[in-house]
Protein backbone atom coordinates (compact mmCIF):
# COMPACT_ATOMS: atom_id res chain seq x y z
CA UNK A 1 0.00 0.00 0.00
CA UNK A 2 2.91 2.50 0.61
CA UNK A 3 4.09 2.78 -3.21
CA UNK A 4 0.79 3.55 -4.39
CA UNK A 5 -0.32 5.93 -1.68
CA UNK A 6 3.72 7.49 -2.20
CA UNK A 7 3.02 7.28 -6.17
CA UNK A 8 -0.38 9.02 -5.72
CA UNK A 9 1.06 11.54 -3.90
CA UNK A 10 4.29 12.32 -6.33
CA UNK A 11 2.90 13.94 -8.54
CA UNK A 12 1.51 16.54 -6.36
CA UNK A 13 4.86 17.63 -4.83
CA UNK A 14 5.70 20.00 -7.61
CA UNK A 15 2.38 21.90 -6.97
CA UNK A 16 3.12 22.84 -3.16
CA UNK A 17 2.05 19.42 -1.09
CA UNK A 18 4.81 18.84 1.26
CA UNK A 19 3.75 15.32 2.96
CA UNK A 20 1.04 13.01 2.75
CA UNK A 21 -0.18 11.02 6.14
CA UNK A 22 -1.79 8.56 7.56
CA UNK A 23 -1.54 8.07 10.99
CA UNK A 24 -3.48 6.34 14.01
CA UNK A 25 -4.71 9.28 16.83
CA UNK A 26 -1.85 9.45 18.78
CA UNK A 27 0.09 10.51 15.77
CA UNK A 28 2.13 7.28 15.02
CA UNK A 29 2.83 7.15 11.27
CA UNK A 30 1.01 3.76 9.50
CA UNK A 31 1.69 5.57 5.85
CA UNK A 32 3.80 8.47 4.59
CA UNK A 33 4.71 10.59 1.13
CA UNK A 34 7.04 13.64 1.45
CA UNK A 35 8.63 15.79 -0.65
CA UNK A 36 11.97 16.29 -0.84
CA UNK A 37 12.16 19.11 0.78
CA UNK A 38 9.71 18.17 3.21
CA UNK A 39 11.41 19.10 6.93
CA UNK A 40 11.13 16.71 9.90
CA UNK A 41 9.54 19.21 11.83
CA UNK A 42 6.14 19.52 10.42
CA UNK A 43 5.63 15.18 11.09
CA UNK A 44 5.28 16.46 14.88
CA UNK A 45 2.38 13.91 16.82
CA UNK A 46 1.17 17.02 18.01
CA UNK A 47 -0.51 18.05 14.66
CA UNK A 48 -2.98 14.76 14.53
CA UNK A 49 -3.66 14.54 18.45
CA UNK A 50 -5.01 18.17 18.16
CA UNK A 51 -7.11 17.17 14.94
CA UNK A 52 -8.43 14.89 16.92
CA UNK A 53 -9.40 16.70 20.16
CA UNK A 54 -10.45 19.45 18.00
CA UNK A 55 -12.51 17.08 15.62
CA UNK A 56 -14.11 15.68 18.66
CA UNK A 57 -15.66 18.76 19.91
CA UNK A 58 -16.85 19.74 16.11
CA UNK A 59 -18.71 16.67 16.13
CA UNK A 60 -20.29 17.68 19.40
CA UNK A 61 -21.84 21.28 18.19
CA UNK A 62 -24.98 19.51 17.23
CA UNK A 63 -24.19 19.75 13.33
CA UNK A 64 -23.40 16.46 11.17
CA UNK A 65 -20.36 14.37 11.61
CA UNK A 66 -17.55 16.54 10.90
CA UNK A 67 -15.38 14.57 8.42
CA UNK A 68 -12.36 17.24 7.58
CA UNK A 69 -10.68 20.41 9.03
CA UNK A 70 -8.78 22.64 6.91
CA UNK A 71 -5.79 24.77 8.83
CA UNK A 72 -3.85 27.60 7.72
CA UNK A 73 -0.53 28.83 8.84
CA UNK A 74 1.88 31.34 7.85
CA UNK A 75 3.87 28.72 5.81
CA UNK A 76 1.79 25.60 5.31
CA UNK A 77 -1.62 24.75 5.37
CA UNK A 78 -3.22 20.72 6.75
CA UNK A 79 -5.97 19.15 5.63
CA UNK A 80 -7.08 16.85 7.69
CA UNK A 81 -9.75 14.08 7.33
CA UNK A 82 -11.19 11.74 9.76
CA UNK A 83 -10.90 8.04 8.86
CA UNK A 84 -11.92 6.61 12.02
CA UNK A 85 -9.67 5.01 13.69
CA UNK A 86 -6.85 6.72 11.56
CA UNK A 87 -5.95 10.45 10.39
CA UNK A 88 -4.83 11.40 7.07
CA UNK A 89 -2.96 14.32 6.69
CA UNK A 90 -2.08 16.83 4.12
CA UNK A 91 0.80 19.53 4.40
CA UNK A 92 1.16 22.39 1.58
CA UNK A 93 1.94 25.37 1.09
CA UNK A 94 0.51 27.98 2.56
CA UNK A 95 -0.09 29.74 -0.87
CA UNK A 96 -1.36 26.51 -2.54
CA UNK A 97 -4.76 25.30 -3.91
CA UNK A 98 -6.61 23.71 -1.21
CA UNK A 99 -10.03 22.69 -3.28
CA UNK A 100 -6.79 20.92 -4.92
CA UNK A 101 -5.97 19.26 -1.76
CA UNK A 102 -9.57 18.35 -0.65
CA UNK A 103 -9.62 16.59 -3.99
CA UNK A 104 -6.12 14.71 -3.43
CA UNK A 105 -7.37 13.56 0.16
CA UNK A 106 -10.51 12.08 -1.19
CA UNK A 107 -8.47 9.95 -3.77
CA UNK A 108 -6.16 9.05 -1.05
CA UNK A 109 -8.86 8.39 1.43
CA UNK A 110 -10.64 5.66 -1.20
CA UNK A 111 -7.02 3.91 -1.43
CA UNK A 112 -6.68 3.67 2.15
CA UNK A 113 -10.24 2.97 3.41
CA UNK A 114 -9.44 -1.42 3.24
CA UNK A 115 -6.64 -0.14 5.85
CA UNK A 116 -9.23 1.62 7.83
CA UNK A 117 -12.01 -1.25 7.30
CA UNK A 118 -9.26 -3.99 8.09
CA UNK A 119 -8.76 -1.95 11.59
CA UNK A 120 -12.20 -1.29 12.41
CA UNK A 121 -12.79 -5.28 12.00
CA UNK A 122 -10.25 -5.70 14.44
CA UNK A 123 -11.58 -3.01 16.96
CA UNK A 124 -14.84 -4.85 16.56
CA UNK A 125 -13.62 -8.03 17.64
CA UNK A 126 -11.73 -6.50 21.11
CA UNK A 127 -15.22 -4.78 21.81
CA UNK A 128 -16.63 -8.26 21.44
CA UNK A 129 -14.44 -9.90 23.63
CA UNK A 130 -14.72 -7.25 26.45
CA UNK A 131 -18.47 -7.84 26.38
CA UNK A 132 -18.38 -11.37 25.95
CA UNK A 133 -16.60 -11.66 29.32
Amino acid sequence: MQPSFYSTCQPYFLQGLKAALLTDRDGVVVLKAQSQDCHEKLFDPLLVTNFSISNDQANKLGLLRNQAIVSMFDMYQLIQLDQSPLVLTLIAEADSNTGLWIHLSRQLKGQTDPLVKAMQGGQDTVEDQIIGC
